[in-house]
């Protein structure tokens, strides 16, 4: 009798993976990798909504979190993850720079936004109003954490590359059985998949796609993330991972002309130095309307679970939606309403009627 089966190894799957790992719970994984937003996700952590100039829902806890879970993960993984790189907003009027000193003087944003102009002159990038800086700033290697976790699984067993068939799953009242696995519990991780989930497919996820560029530019020579309408991410060896892209109608994974045009015309206003188009990258992220995650358990079949819906900001969120669920699961802690399942009231109701 395993403690946990998780489907999905995506940041999510990962998170969870890891917390029932550290708690001494057995687990196995299964995962189809047909969603592959993590993997190609810029990975940029960043406490500060720089559009609307307001924080992060619950920024400072999640970034607590985030330093330990993936220092941690460097350790056990024996990889580097976690960069932490000062994040310029780039000015284009007096009046952005007015903007970012009423932001900062906000109290939940004063310990993120500095206060001091950034006139630091960057090789390629024309920015004759400065720049203001984020604190608490970086990115994680997504890429490479998705290959070495997936590896460590496999190294101990703990791994299955299938896809999920969910008529074979039976629930009884004190685990549940899929093939020749049981569990006291199984957790659905499975980012825009889980809309192929018949115990979660009518929860409101939406899927926004975003396409990303990896270039080559030796002249640029960033050493800071650079935002405009764009995000520039130094990733080492003058490669630089541009975008992101929002498209909300089409839900493939294939790379479009259009968005490599958006990016390369954006990043074109913003560098004036040449560049290489290294790939191409697509995804959907598993958004959600109201913008919180998709936590918690089924309704009716207690020994069903979820954790999905991290959207945009998959890095800073699924270190705390993971410890939100498990606490929730082993512990009986309730999950905050904000991100349950159960505030999507005709979720609850319609399940029962169509069953």
């Amino acid at each position: 009798m395993l403690d946990y089966i998780i489907v999905g190894s995506g940041l999510a799957g990962i998170a969870f993976s890891e917390i029932a790992l550290q708690n001494d719970k057995s687990i196995v994984v299964l995962n189809n990798q047909s969603q592959n937003s993590s993997k190609i996700a810029g990975g940029l952590y960043n406490p500060v909504i720089l559009k609307r100039f307001s924080e992060v829902w619950q920024a400072k806890e999640q970034l607590d979190l985030l330093y330990s879970f993936y220092g941690d993960l460097e350790l056990k993984l024996k990889v580097k993850l976690d960069y932490k790189l000062p994040l310029l907003r780039i000015f284009y009027s007096v009046e952005e720079q007015n903007n970012w000193f009423t932001a900062s003087d906000k109290p939940n944003l004063s310990k993120f936004l500095s206060t001091n102009l950034i006139s630091k002159k960057l090789d390629a990038i024309s920015s004759p109003f400065n720049y203001g800086e984020v604190l608490y700033s970086g990115y994680v290697d997504t890429a490479l954490l998705l290959e070495k976790y997936k590896e460590f699984l496999v190294s101990q067993n703990q791994y299955l590359e299938e896809t999920f068939d969910y008529s074979l799953l039976n629930t009884n009242v004190d685990y549940v059985e899929y093939k020749n696995l049981k569990a006291r519990h199984i957790i659905f991780a499975e980012g825009f998949g889980m809309l192929l989930n018949p115990f979660f497919s009518n929860l409101p996820l939406d899927g926004t796609k975003g396409e990303l560029l990896l270039i080559k530019a030796p002249n640029l020579k960033l050493d800071v993330i650079v935002k405009s309408s764009i995000f520039i991410i130094p990733i080492g060896n003058d490669l630089y991972k541009v975008g992101a892209t929002y498209n909300w109608e089409d839900k493939t994974n294939i790379p479009t002309e259009a968005a490599k045009k958006e990016l390369t015309d954006n990043l074109k206003e913003l560098i004036n130095c040449d560049f290489e188009i290294i790939e191409h990258y697509a995804g959907v992220r598993p958004t959600v309307k109201d913008r919180r995650p998709l936590v918690g358990t089924h309704p009716k079949y207690n020994k069903i679970h979820l954790l999905n819906g991290l959207g945009t900001r998959g890095v800073m969120l699924a270190p705390a939606m993971a410890t939100s669920l498990f606490n929730h699961i082993e512990n009986d802690k309730p999950l905050e309403p904000a991100i349950d399942i159960r505030r999507v009231k005709n979720f609850v109701s319609s399940f029962y009627h169509n069953e």
